[in-house]
């Protein structure tokens, strides 16, 4: 059949790029996740094609598969177990690269052969570029006219086109590339198209056929980036889906199968996994083709002629652009000229949302119609462009996004005539984030370092550009970095990561900056790019991270910064025991100013305070507070912890382990740890640990001590009983105990423990000044004996708190007394009822 070889066909585009290169395109086709609402986002999306890897990095390294459903392309339309029937409608989204119409020339590709999606007796394919210019020639248009000025065939076939759309169940129409239509679907149109021979705007043909008020019970597969998904909210999609490219051991694949060495792939991917920035690119496919192509002339040069290896996304696309310069150059070219003239365009482009360029237009406007309307045109333009056929146009698109920009940037320097000053105040207005990557890719090129390369081949670059970025950076990393924009802190964050200069980086941030990304979302390579930026600044005040969801892999690649850093508050961060490694890492760090500590509310387990342990053991260790509230802790990690706090290099003088089940055992294992003449711990917080009266004896001996530092201690929600406070007690009259506030709130007492508690308030060793005996079972009479013990000359108490216990309002108005007759004497005192 004629139409089953047309399609087919038509998928091809010309060589040159990552689906056509080394690796063939069976390799860049790659899974397809059903991703379920639950998904979280950031607070502030970034640019789709500045998001490299964190989504896959999620799903695979955290587990997170069980919000979405695995399936293959010839399942996309198949029934599965939650749905109602089998979808019709099906939207497959994914960044620049990550292998859409790959995956849709696959789909074709395998109708064609008969192998899959063989119930469809028709696969239209429809590109929103070309209908984009379809549209410019012609206002209105039939869906039957559309059909067949794409596939002419069909006037020709026994089965004529008006027999085929009779039966749209057996139809199955593919929009590629939704980001690229010019147009916006409205779906809340009440007049749409129901008869294919009728002319309409052809946006209102694609709306009516996804409304399903067209061709009713076809199939429709779209493709698109994610920041084109909004319009279809409105449409009845049955199945979203999200092309999330390589998974790491797909990766390593492709890395072994690129290098056509086993050994060598391996060793190339070995150093992509140790730079985050490489390491969170290569999900997708089309920057895997980049770095194994630049990483391919590296790893197989002789060691001395190597020179660095590329770190960042500049370098990576700078020793990209010099390989292929170098490869395919021919003598009679002006590479300089014909660069500038690309870079304009590119830059033309990024500024009106351009990505796909025509060769009737803007070649020819930016003089590059003589260099690509050649037989033979220039090797290394087939590795820059992506050259395609349409029904009546030759387009050009940059072989991925990134290039585009990169381009872009080259301009910039290479062009004395370029107007970076005009293109500062375009930076300044931008009320979107069009120029994002460009602007990273500005900065990269400021760093002289990174240009040297190329100029060997085209000359000396523009220096002027570089500083006027440098001090725009500079100016912009300062006022965001006091701001209150997360984002925009963010943002300059990866600027300044981009220059990797350390004194630029230093006089922006300065020693005593807070940074706080609280309550936001961060990639794995936001943190790289934090942790890699906080290092080179070399100190920081406060870095707040607190409710934001960290992977292991974030916690990996912020250690370097995290030691930098006098307080990190990580409480709330999804952290696992896992996480732990990393974090004992950065507290043993030889330069660890890290002196706060805030884990709460993460289920560390005690396998991770174990882990946590070993680096606050280390002699370089500086913490000096460490807060572990609700983590999932049990009397198995107390021997590790009080080892921790014997240790007599130990600066810890404060700890809180509150909502832990810790009970009597592990409690005892930590007072042993207060025993010891090492111990520096003032501040020890036990709420609701499961204690009873049990542990009371330890902990009385351990106050007794003369080296004793506990000066607060919480004691909170534990069922310690009178008996329990008689013991305490004995504690409190010792004149080693150095205790000042001591919590009780909730621990089960009566009156007959206020005896044992006046006494030790009388006793004139006594140092206590804060008592909190809210939520127990204190009556009058207890009170009574109370207030003997506060009237005592000894007693230093300045605070008592007794809210919620069984005092009588006649006796609140007595203790109401009591505090302004002691105030009255010079005593401060305070008393909660």
């Amino acid at each position: 059949m004629t139409h089953r070889r047309t399609p087919s066909e038509s998928t091809k585009t010309s060589p040159g790029g990552p689906s056509t290169k080394d690796t063939g395109s069976e390799a860049s086709v790659t899974e397809v996740l059903v991703i379920k609402p639950s998904r979280r986002a950031h607070v502030k999306p970034q640019p789709e094609n500045a998001k490299t890897g964190g989504t896959r990095a999620e799903l695979v390294e955290e587990g997170e598969r069980a919000n979405c459903e695995r399936i293959w392309t010839e399942d996309l339309f198949r029934w599965a177990p939650g749905i109602e029937s089998r979808p019709y409608i099906v939207v497959v989204s994914g960044v620049a690269g990550i292998g859409k119409s790959t995956m849709v020339q696959k789909v074709i590709f395998d109708w064609a052969k008969g192998t899959q999606y063989r119930r469809f007796t028709f696969v239209f394919l429809f590109k929103f570029r070309e209908l984009n210019l379809i549209e410019e020639k012609e206002p209105k248009m039939s869906m039957t006219k559309l059909i067949l000025r794409h596939y002419k065939h069909l006037n020709d076939e026994k089965q004529t086109i008006r027999e085929v759309l009779q039966s749209p169940e057996y139809l199955l129409f593919i929009l590629d590339g939704l980001d690229q239509y010019k147009h916006k679907l409205d779906f809340t149109r009440k007049k749409l198209c129901s008869n294919p021979d009728d002319s309409y705007p052809i946006h209102m043909l694609i709306t009516s056929l996804i409304n399903r008020t067209l061709l009713n019970g076809c199939s429709i597969l779209i493709t698109s980036r994610p920041t084109a998904l909004e319009p279809l909210e409105m449409a009845k999609v049955d199945r979203y889906t999200e092309v999330l490219g390589f998974s790491p051991q797909q990766r390593l694949t492709y890395f072994k199968k690129f290098f056509g060495d086993a050994n060598l792939g391996a060793e190339a991917f070995q150093y992509v996994e140790e730079s985050a920035t490489l390491y969170t690119m290569s999900f997708n496919p089309s920057y895997c083709w980049i770095i194994c192509s630049v990483l391919r002339n590296y790893f197989t040069s002789a060691e001395k002629d190597r020179g660095a290896a590329p770190r960042t996304v500049t370098e990576l696309f700078v020793m990209f652009l010099y390989s292929i310069l170098t490869h395919n150059k021919t003598e009679s070219e002006d590479l300089r000229e014909i660069l500038m003239n690309l870079g304009k365009m590119a830059y033309s482009g990024v500024d009106k949302g351009v990505l796909v360029f025509s060769e009737k237009q803007e070649i020819i406007n930016f003089g590059l119609q003589p260099v690509l309307s050649t037989p033979s045109p220039s090797g290394f333009l087939k590795m820059i462009l992506q050259k395609e056929s349409t029904l009546e146009n030759t387009t050009y698109t940059f072989i991925h996004l990134n290039m585009q920009d990169f381009m872009a940037a080259c301009y910039f320097f290479l062009d004395p005539s370029g107007n970076i000053e005009e293109l500062l105040g375009k930076l300044n207005s931008c009320k979107d984030d069009r120029f994002e990557i460009l602007i990273r890719f500005l900065v990269g090129l400021s760093r002289t370092s990174v240009t040297q390369t190329l100029e060997g081949i085209l000359g000396d670059f523009e220096r002027k550009p570089g500083v006027r970025i440098m001090e725009w950076v500079k100016q912009k990393a300062e006022r965001a970095l006091r701001g209150r924009d997360k984002s925009e802190s963010l943002r300059v964050c990866q600027w300044l990561y981009e220059t990797r200069n350390k004194k630029l980086i230093r006089d922006a941030i300065g020693k005593d900056l807070k940074m706080n990304f609280s309550n936001t979302t961060l990639s794995s390579l936001d943190c790289a790019v934090l942790g890699s930026v906080i290092n080179y600044c070399g100190e920081l005040e406060d870095l707040n991270l607190s409710h934001t969801s960290l992977t292991r892999e974030c916690i990996r690649r912020l250690a370097p910064g995290l030691s930098c850093c006098r307080r990190v508050e990580l409480d709330s961060c999804e952290l696992t025991s896992a996480c732990c490694e990393s974090l004992s890492t950065s507290l043993s760090a030889e330069h660890s100013h890290l002196t706060v500590l805030r884990l709460e509310g993460n289920k560390l387990e005690d396998s991770g305070v174990r882990l946590l342990c070993e680096g606050l053991r280390s002699p370089h260790c500086k913490l000096e507070t460490l807060r572990l509230q609700s983590c999932g802790l049990t009397s198995r990690c107390c021997a590790a912890l009080s080892s921790v706090i014997r240790t007599e290099h130990s600066l810890l003088s404060e700890l809180w382990l509150g909502e832990n089940i810790l009970q009597d055992t592990g409690v005892r294992l930590l007072f042993e740890g207060l025993k010891n003449p090492n111990c520096k711990l003032k501040t020890l917080r036990l709420e609701s640990c499961g204690l009873t009266s049990e542990c009371c004896a330890v902990l009385c001996s351990a106050l007794c001590l003369e080296h004793s530092c506990l000066t607060e201690l919480w004691l909170r929600g534990n069922d310690l009983e009178d008996s329990g406070i008689h013991l305490l007690c004995e504690g409190l009259r010792n004149p080693n105990c150095k205790l000042e506030r001591l919590r009780l709130w909730k621990c089960g007492l009566t009156s007959g423990s206020c005896e044992a508690l006046s006494s030790a308030l009388c006793s004139e060793y006594s140092r206590l000044t804060e008592l909190w005996l809210d939520g127990n079972k204190l009556d009058d009479s207890g009170m009574h004996v109370l207030g003997e013990g506060l009237r005592n000359p000894n007693c230093k108490l300045e605070e008592l708190r007794l809210s919620a216990n069984r005092i009588s309002e006649n006796e609140k108005k007595n203790l109401k007394l009591l505090e302004v007759q002691l105030t009255g004497c010079g005593r401060r005192m305070k008393i909660t009822t």
